[in-house]
């Protein structure tokens, strides 16, 4: 049984320890030591990195009391090696850990919303709580959070036997009752205290801050996203050189970003709504150039066709009214914009002729999927560059 040196003394960087098995398990080999430094991926935290001597610890796990370090070559059994973590990877663990207990026991403090789920991401981490927050409430949860960081209240491990804990139930925000034996105990002064394994910093200055980055409904509560510490300074800082970089571009000042870039939304629309309307004016103009100039099939109706680069399905659509009241027609209509192609076929009144029998053809020649009524049907199929080859094939088929 692996003596978990860290489980006492989180701020221990490195110990003496012995090989006690080697097990080869895919590209990697799992070793046992008579002790460690390392903490296995547990309780929603991730697990410490590092070294055994030169052999590069990238991973460590716990199964059945064995705790294994995932390592990059064999070790011998028996041989004693210096097992030394990663600092900056158990301070970062230790700093989300820690700040996600001080901010859950804020958000339950303030507004009784309890921490039902817990998960640790490399690039982020978050919360699951049983009940919805606002923004304004979040925000207050939050300070509260800073400030018990900011008093640099010390952080304690205790171990007591679960009959000798369910009477400290009024003190902890949660309480696992079903729990039994000896339990370990994690408590920040004057706050949250709670059954945790995970590795915690002696004092909760060390976690820094905490920042709540975003939040969502969340099966009934709310899921909060935030970091702490050293993840929470460099994610401010690469977002606020974006939003000062912005600034510069837009040559105002950083408060007044959000109003000039809602502003060049506005008048981005506008441009857009215009161009819109002169590409609609171009193909309504096409669409009756094709009419006078299109072939006539066998029932002796006129064959139109529509090519529409650059336009999508909404806009394919707009088209459709036009081209069903085209006299004695049957229209085929194509718009092809990256990532897909829209097509549709309308048949005029009056015309003998079914447009599913064509979309069957359209279907196939695209390698799509359409259907609808015998007087207009719709489909679509991934983009392809020569779209226009094949909506000729279309054409050269239906004048068969």
């Amino acid at each position: 049984m692996t003596i978990k040196l860290y489980d006492n003394n989180s701020m221990l960087k490195s110990c003496s320890a012995v090989v006690t098995a080697c097990t080869a398990k895919d590209d990697k080999f799992l070793i046992e030591l008579d002790q460690t430094v390392f903490f296995p991926e547990g309780g929603g935290q991730l697990a410490d990195r590092g070294k055994l001597g030169d052999a590069i610890v990238s991973h460590v796990s716990e199964k059945d009391g064995h705790i294994y370090h995932h390592c990059n070559k064999e070790l011998e059994i028996g041989q004693t090696v210096c097992a030394e973590l990663d600092w900056n990877v158990r301070l970062d663990r230790m700093q989300q850990h820690c700040g996600e207990h001080i901010l859950s026991w804020a958000c339950y403090k303030l507004y009784k919303a309890n921490n039902v789920g817990f998960h640790m991401h490399e690039d982020m981490v978050y919360i699951d709580l049983d009940k919805e927050l606002t923004d304004e409430e979040l925000m207050a949860a939050e300070l509260l959070t800073n400030e018990v960081i900011w008093d640099n209240r010390p952080v304690t491990i205790d171990y007591m036997d679960s009959t000798e804990a369910v009477k400290l139930k009024d003190k902890m925000r949660k309480f696992n009752d079903k729990l039994t034996g000896l339990l370990r105990i994690v408590s920040v002064e004057n706050s949250d205290v709670c059954t945790c394994c995970g590795t915690h910093p002696p004092f909760a200055g060390m976690v820094g801050v905490v920042k709540v980055l975003r939040h969502e409904k969340h099966k009934g509560g709310c899921r909060v996203e935030f970091l702490c510490g050293k993840r929470a300074l460099l994610d401010m800082d690469k977002k606020f050189a974006t939003l000062y970089d912005t600034a510069k571009d837009l040559s105002v000042k950083v408060e007044d970003v959000p109003g000039a870039v809602n502003k060049l939304k506005d008048e981005l629309y506008q441009i857009k709504f215009e161009a819109k309307q002169k590409m609609m004016a171009v193909m309504a103009e096409n669409l009756n150039k094709a009419y006078v100039e299109a072939p006539t099939l066998a029932n002796g109706a006129k064959l139109v066709i529509l090519p529409m680069e650059g336009c999508d399905g909404k806009d394919l659509k707009a088209m459709l009214a036009p081209a069903s009241e085209l006299p004695g027609a049957v229209a085929v209509l194509c718009a092809a914009s990256e990532p897909r192609i829209a097509y549709a076929i309308t048949v005029a009144k009056g015309v003998d002729a079914d447009a599913r029998v064509y979309m069957k053809i359209a279907n196939e020649i695209f390698k799509g999927r359409g259907g609808g009524k015998p007087d207009c049907t719709q489909g679509g199929a991934d983009f392809a560059s020569d779209w226009a080859v094949k909506l000729e094939q279309v054409k050269n088929e239906i004048l068969k």
